[in-house]
């Protein structure tokens, strides 16, 4: 594939990683659907669409979901959900991203990976930033909603980890993203005193697990090959981003200081981490 192709293509695929915010922060605030109905209808309308990607190509390929990635996939997908209730979605979209690569970043050194002194740098402005967004003022976020992100990105975090070699990534996603329905059923059970569904928001969840979940993975997993994985790391850093510019855009929300500074800080320092971890092995 020609470089500007796969540039082209590697930015439109960071598109539908953006819209899943968009698109819940834009059901859970205008619409009467509640969490837990548009968590279980993404992930459902996810399953269908990721299966229906596995038949089309028609080829056997190793790999099959598992229990343990099942409910950590359930853990993000439910957390994100509840966390909208309260949160803009670039603000969510920050503590997300932010706690996904501390968590990853975690695990690797529990498996063995060592940190050298700029990579700390990196690490402790990350955490800081997420500190510093949390702060009591007026313009932080929601505690309880911003607790309830860190825990879908630290969820998320697992998942990607767990993920890694398991086999074709799209019909591992989709053998896990099929777990999730007895699961997300009975959490809709557990609140069913509470289920409140709606055309629109009920057409918002579809969207994001069939379209900016399902199709979104699928891109994103072919371009991933084709990427480095500095690179691919690298690029994800836009995600955040192209959030706060939508959020502006499309739902009309503010974007304040601490936000700015909070993400200056957390992108920051994950890059540093990153690109270190390249210099580092390119010497090796």
């Amino acid at each position: 594939m020609t470089n500007p192709r796969l540039i082209l293509l590697t930015a439109f695929a960071m598109i539908p990683l953006a819209a899943n915010s968009w698109l819940c922060r834009a059901a859970m605030r205008d619409t009467a659907i509640d969490a837990a109905s548009f968590t279980s209808i993404r992930l459902i309308s996810g399953a269908l669409m990721l299966w229906l990607l596995v038949w089309l190509t028609g080829k056997v390929r190793a790999g099959a979901g598992n229990w343990p990635s099942a409910f950590a996939l359930f853990g993000y997908a439910a957390l994100f959900s509840f966390a909208y209730l309260s949160l803009t979605a670039a603000t969510g979209a920050l503590l997300l991203f932010g706690a996904v690569q501390v968590t990853m970043i975690a695990l690797g050194l529990r498996g063995g990976e060592r940190l050298d002194g700029i990579q700390i740098v990196g690490v402790a402005l990350a955490f800081g930033g997420l500190v510093g967004l949390l702060l009591p003022g007026l313009s932080a976020p929601p505690l309880g909603g911003a607790l309830m992100m860190i825990g879908a990105g630290m969820a998320w975090g697992v998942y990607s980890v767990r993920g890694k070699g398991a086999g074709d990534p799209i019909r591992v996603t989709a053998g896990n993203f099929l777990l999730t329905v007895p699961i997300t059923a009975l959490l809709s059970l557990l609140v069913i005193a509470e289920v409140s569904i709606d055309a629109i928001g009920a057409g918002y969840a579809v969207a994001s697990g069939a379209l900016t979940s399902a199709l979104g993975y699928a891109l994103w997993y072919r371009v991933l090959p084709m990427l480095r994985a500095t690179s691919a790391a690298t690029v994800q850093l836009s995600v955040p981003v192209i959030v706060a510019i939508g959020g502006v855009a499309l739902l009309g929300e503010p974007i304040t200081l601490r936000l700015v500074l909070a993400s200056a800080a957390v992108l920051g320092g994950i890059a540093l981490v990153i690109l270190e971890r390249d210099r580092i092995g390119g010497r090796r």
